[in-house]
């Protein structure tokens, strides 16, 4: 089955946080991090149920380079991405 990807507006939000605070420790940084996000979208929509589904319905990307984890939630035919959370932020704001 062929997915769609849908990013909410608040994990959009997160990723651009994420790009400019990485632009400014170092030029080109927040493109290497979009990029990064990117391959793994691209991974979560060719097989959504790789990643680990520890808080049903919710599923957890977690990124190799950047110490960030891609929350998302398998609909239909549809990929929802709810948060681009970066993990050395308080777990207490993980979306639950």
């Amino acid at each position: 089955m062929k997915y769609l990807l849908e990013i909410k507006e608040e994990a959009n939000l997160e990723a651009i946080e994420a790009y400019l605070y990485y632009e400014k420790k170092r030029a080109g940084l927040g493109e290497e991090f979009l990029q990064h996000i990117e391959t793994y979208f691209t991974r979560i929509v060719a097989n959504p149920e790789h990643f680990l589904q520890k808080r049903k319905p919710y599923r957890e990307a977690f990124t190799r380079r950047f110490p960030f984890l891609i929350m998302y939630e398998i609909l239909e035919n549809k990929v929802i991405v709810y948060s681009v959370f970066n993990t050395w932020q308080d777990p207490k704001e993980k979306k639950k």
